[in-house]
């Protein structure tokens, strides 16, 4: 999520477990632990210029930079790592590169425009699923890389996920299920990758807004979406019935017209940072079975924990200001 600010956030990024977290600034790079929160290092203005965009490969000291902002070292391309390649993605196509030794192009792939470099990589080394926007609007485009030849063009098979332009896009652990909204931000959809049918429909509110960031927890069970609004949502996906429903289900049938807001659900729990600015959230280490944690990182650089019950009471458990956090070692 790109998304510049007073104390010069430019973008902020989990790593693949969302353990860690890449902040990209106009003064460099920052990295840091999520779970207790720490900073794990940091890159100056000198080594990188000021980044757009910051990617690092799970728990190690290898980083993706993009160039941004008003003093860019390295150009402004958008890149994505996994275990052994790297996702590079410009606005109307995608480059896939072995990686580490010796980097070979394996794959590219053409998309409409794609100004936000939106792509997910699913994390598990078993299905190496790659997910990005179609050609056609709304569309996603998803292809298997373990199961596609390199230097083929096979053709990746398309979901009609939505009416207007995708804005966010998220793939779940294992890679079975895809999460997209549109830019509308008001329906979140989940699709099987495998049969492609249409699983739920989400529904984050009724007002648009711009989703920056999708994330599901790490058994699935949960899904947590933030805005613009500084509103994160959380919704059941095991068990849809903790899910709210709209005051109209109950009634019966009411119309056409109200049909799309009878038929998705609405999030169990939600909270709204103090600041009400843009943010990125995870999920936190589970302290019990009945209680869950989640994290939402946010540009005016603060950072919040808040648990939540599968009843759907929320509360803060933690704050700090990432920003104030400093390590004295260099990266």
């Amino acid at each position: 999520a790109a998304m510049a600010q007073q104390r010069g956030v430019n973008s902020l990024q989990f790593n693949q477990d969302q353990s860690c977290f890449c902040c990209a600034m106009e003064t460099g790079v920052r990295i840091y632990n999520v779970e207790p929160l720490m900073e794990k290092g940091h890159l100056d203005h000198e080594q990188v210029g000021s980044v757009a965009l910051c990617s690092m490969l799970h728990r190690s000291n290898l980083l993706a930079v993009v160039g941004g902002g008003v003093n860019p070292k390295f150009s402004e391309i958008s890149s994505e790592f996994d275990q052994i390649m790297v996702i590079i993605v410009l606005k109307n196509r995608i480059y896939v590169y072995s990686f580490p030794d010796n980097p070979v192009k394996l794959f590219e792939f053409d998309t409409r425009d794609n100004p936000k470099g939106l792509c997910d990589l699913c994390p598990s080394l078993e299905k190496q699923l790659l997910v990005f926007p179609g050609h056609k609007c709304g569309s996603l485009q998803l292809v298997d890389l373990s199961n596609t030849k390199p230097g083929t063009s096979s053709a990746p098979f398309t979901i009609n996920a939505h009416q207007s332009e995708i804005a966010c896009v998220a793939l779940n652990q294992p890679g079975s299920v895809a999460a997209s909204a549109s830019r509308k931000g008001t329906l979140i959809r989940l699709f099987d990758t495998t049969t492609r049918d249409k699983l739920v429909e989400l529904r984050r509110g009724t007002d648009p807004a711009t989703l920056y960031c999708i994330n599901f927890s790490h058994d699935s069970s949960f899904l947590c979406a933030s805005s613009d609004k500084g509103t994160v949502h959380i919704f059941a996906l095991k068990d849809t019935k903790l899910n709210r429903r709209s005051a109209l289900a109950r009634v019966g049938k009411v119309g056409p017209v109200i049909g799309q807001y009878v038929d998705s659900q609405w999030s169990l729990a939600s909270f709204t940072v103090p600041a009400e600015c843009a943010c990125i959230c995870a999920f936190g280490k589970n302290t019990s079975k009945n209680v869950n944690s989640v994290i939402a990182i946010c540009v005016d650089g603060t950072f919040h924990k808040y648990v939540f019950t599968p009843d759907g009471n929320c509360n803060r458990e933690a704050f700090d200001v990432y920003l104030d956090i400093c390590d004295d070692d260099d990266f």
